[in-house]
């Protein structure tokens, strides 16, 4: 008999992966590394590794410049995660299930990181000569931001294949 659970699982499995990958190598950064004292490590001519302490959300919006703002932080993006998590227990595709996922790991990263330290550890600096496409973000951040795209993506090109109501009645 074939499986018609939800892919839940899935979902959950990429979570716990990007949360213990994004952990451990925020672990590297700040411990062996050493890069709160370098402060930058030239990797490759367009990747370098440079020391962010991210008191805000996406893009600077929502600095917590006090101790009252960065648990409102944790308390808004935590209560995100329950309803990204609520989604991805109902959700039945799979491909969805797992940029869900993707979204959910990374906030649980993030999270962690503002609960530990009052910001979010950011280090992860792409560009080309002067030129920054991003601004310096983390595993988290990469995470969720290619798990929104494709839902986005996903919303915005993909037919389910059903019938619409409107095609019944042509």
């Amino acid at each position: 008999m074939a499986d018609t659970a939800p892919p839940r699982r899935l979902g959950l499995i990429l979570a716990v992966i990007v949360y213990i990958v994004d952990q451990a190598v925020k672990y590297a950064v700040i411990g062996p590394l050493a890069l709160p004292h370098i402060r930058n490590i030239d990797i490759l001519p367009f990747f370098d590794l440079t020391w962010v302490e991210n008191y805000g959300v996406s893009m600077g919006f929502l600095t917590a410049s006090s101790n009252g703002m960065r648990w409102a932080l944790v308390g808004l993006t935590a209560a995100i995660s329950l309803a990204v998590l609520a989604w991805m227990w109902r959700e039945r595709s799979r491909a969805d299930v797992l940029a869900l996922g993707l979204v959910l790991g990374g906030a649980l990263g993030n999270i962690t990181d503002r609960t530990r330290f009052g910001y979010v550890v950011d280090y992860a600096d792409l560009h080309f000569g002067e030129w920054r496409p991003f601004l310096v973000f983390n595993v988290s951040d990469a995470a969720i931001t290619i798990g929104v795209v494709i839902l986005l993506a996903r919303a915005l090109l993909v037919r389910d294949g059903k019938k619409s109501a409107e095609d019944d009645d042509a």
